[in-house]
């Protein structure tokens, strides 16, 4: 290992390594893990988790149910917010500084210079570290779509799920919500049983048809498995009987769902009733609706209620307007940043009906961001009352100024959210 840099530099180099053009293939993933021995094929039982909405929420609920039964979990997720170190947390740990540039520098010395995405070297350097730290299962979340995604290359997983399926990344995978639910199906294995949340029917076609396919079991909302809330209670029901727990702690209705799909996994694994109560009331999933009280940012606008999200498409401002409607009614303000990527208008469609006003800002230090103008622009268009602002404290600044009590949601970007996390330390 070279110890003179660490790995922040090495990422950079990474960066550099990168195809001239995009092509989704795994070939460039098979080549390196070969090149390092294939630590992909000594990871603790693996479960494999695509979607394009909640695969993180669902992740979180489920190690935090595996950790409450006593087991120890390692976790793949991307992006990070803050520092590229919480992508990869080892037997429950985030991976150290010195693990972390260990494994990212074997992979840049065995990859020898040749092409590879910054996505498919550092999931190569994560099944490295997690090959050689001892834990009872693995949790790996889906980057992009599935079908060629660089974690797709687990033979045969413990379990694999996909959350919900929605229009997001079009360009990659395809301009239908059939074409995108194949992607997200290319997760299934032959065998292996798949628990699927809540799907429009054009996704759950392709999903059983590839499930049948594979002969792989489904065990699929709606079907096998049902969960609701019913007085201010959770409660779940399958062919095994019926769970009455706590709601989750992570806000919002959707997360009813995301626990579904937690609990439908875990029982699957035969895990003891304890771990259903600690997937709901345990997990731990930053810039999810996530309150910021009695942060530094808080300090600007002390009477303010104040919120971060980091959803991005259409299904996210859907899930984000049922949760502020279903708040006690106190006028509400958004702060956005979005990428020029992103489908901005259909995010923000669902939230012109809840919000009062929108202060539209770039995202800082993203070379990808929609310009505060456009913003502003997309906003309008959709019928929201907006202005523009140079940054996420000028924002706040400018609403606690003229409406001290308000709702206040930063939102419209992982990105951004990042940049708030980073901000309030």
């Amino acid at each position: 290992m070279n110890t003179q840099i660490g790995s922040d530099v090495i990422l950079d180099r990474m960066m550099a390594l990168h195809p001239k053009v995009i092509d989704l293939t795994l070939n460039r993933v098979w080549t390196l893990l070969d090149a390092l021995n294939n630590p992909e094929r000594t990871l603790p039982p693996v479960i494999h988790i695509a979607g394009t909405n909640g695969k993180g929420s669902t992740q979180a609920m489920i190690r935090a149910g595996l950790e409450a039964a006593g087991k120890s979990v390692h976790a793949y997720t991307s992006p990070h917010l803050a520092r590229f170190h919480e992508r990869i947390r080892l037997a429950g740990d985030l991976i150290t500084e010195a693990h972390l540039t260990e494994v990212l520098d074997e992979c840049y010395r065995a990859n020898d210079g040749a092409n590879i995405t910054y996505f498919e070297i550092t999931t190569c350097a994560a099944m490295l570290a997690f090959a050689r730290t001892k834990a009872d299962y693995t949790l790996l979340e889906v980057g992009l779509g599935g079908r060629l995604d660089a974690t797709n290359v687990i033979d045969t997983p413990a379990l694999t799920i996909i959350t919900p399926v929605s229009m997001d990344h079009e360009g990659f995978l395809g301009d239908t919500l059939a074409k995108i639910a194949g992607e997200k199906a290319g997760i299934i294995k032959r065998g292996v049983p798949c628990v699927v949340g809540p799907q429009a029917e054009e996704a759950m076609d392709v999903i059983e048809a590839q499930a049948a396919r594979l002969g792989a079991p489904l065990l699929a909302y709606g079907q096998h498995w049902h969960v609701f809330e019913e007085r201010g209670r959770l409660v779940y029901q399958d062919e095994t009987g019926l769970l009455d727990l706590d709601l989750p702690n992570l806000p919002g209705q959707h997360q009813i769902q995301n626990a579904g799909a937690a609990i439908a996994a875990l029982r699957h694994l035969n895990m003891p009733e304890g771990a259903f109560e600690g997937a709901v009331q345990n997990a731990h999933w930053p810039a999810r609706m996530q309150h910021l009280k009695g942060t530094s940012l808080n300090d600007l606008a002390p009477q303010a209620d104040l919120w971060l999200d980091g959803g991005h498409n259409p299904a996210a401002g859907e899930a984000l307007s049922a949760h502020l409607r279903s708040l006690p009614k106190r006028p509400t303000h958004l702060i956005c940043g979005m990428l020029n990527t992103k489908d901005v208008r259909g995010y923000m469609r669902p939230l012109a009906g809840i919000a009062d006003h929108l202060t539209a800002i770039s995202i800082p230090g993203e070379i990808n961001t929609l310009s505060a103008e456009d913003t502003e622009k997309a906003a309008k268009h959709v019928g929201l009352i907006a202005d523009q602002a140079d940054s996420v404290e000028t924002a706040l600044r400018q609403i606690a100024a003229a409406e001290p009590q308000a709702r206040v949601l930063i939102c419209g970007s992982l990105y951004l959210a990042g940049h708030v996390l980073r901000l309030i330390g």
